[in-house]
């Protein structure tokens, strides 16, 4: 019997740790909170939670030296699994109240104010995932999760123009206008919504994600 996979969820002061490893430590695998540099790039995989400003967030990822980290890993083709504005701040710059920041830029686009009459975004709704999804593999197309933001991103700019390349897997979601709900990149996937707080569905598409570590 193999042993158990490591993920490290990294706490850099801006997200539900001890909720995610909760939710990771139920599909079996090895989970530990830490910021420590060495454990951190050593796990099988890193998750990234966050929550609050994606400014705020930035700031404090870039305190912990999560940033580097993230980068390393991703050179190496280590796998990282960010959730929320763990998610946001993988892309190229976050828009809030006309102040931009800086994001790690993995991704080209803009996180920007959710077009909805109703915001935030709180509670659940379903996702459009594409054909060959692992993350939503076993999955019902009704299945629901639970969100909880005010920005998203709403446009997809990223192409690959290499045919040995695989293209990103996006999954949209609809609030007001579609946005990104997860995306599956190599090594780097990520969700907008809270799969720790989705219920069963969530737990399947974490154990979904432990199953590629």
């Amino acid at each position: 019997m193999s042993a158990p996979k490591k993920v490290v969820v990294f706490d850099y002061g801006f997200g539900n740790v001890r909720s995610a490893e909760r939710a990771v430590a139920r599909t079996g695998a090895d989970v530990e909170i830490t910021r420590d540099f060495d454990t951190a790039m050593n796990a099988d995989g890193l998750l990234v939670p966050g929550v609050g400003a994606f400014a705020s967030c930035m700031r404090g990822l870039r305190e912990a030296r999560g940033d580097w980290i993230v980068d390393r890993r991703l050179s190496g083709g280590r796998p990282v699994m960010g959730i929320c504005v763990g998610m946001q701040i993988l892309f190229a710059r976050g828009i809030e109240h006309g102040v931009e920041t800086e994001g790690l830029g993995e991704w080209p686009g803009s996180v920007e104010p959710l077009q909805a009459e109703i915001v935030p975004h709180m509670g659940w709704n379903t996702v459009e995932a594409p054909a060959d999804t692992e993350l939503f593999a076993g999955l019902d197309a009704d299945a629901r999760f639970y969100f909880v933001h005010s920005y998203a991103v709403h446009d997809w700019s990223l192409e690959t123009h290499n045919p040995s390349m695989k293209a990103p897997k996006v999954t949209w979601s609809t609030h007001g206008k579609p946005f990104v709900a997860a995306v599956e990149n190599g090594a780097l996937w990520a969700t907008q919504f809270h799969p720790e707080k989705s219920g069963d569905a969530g737990a399947q598409l974490l154990t979904n994600w432990i199953g590629t570590l």
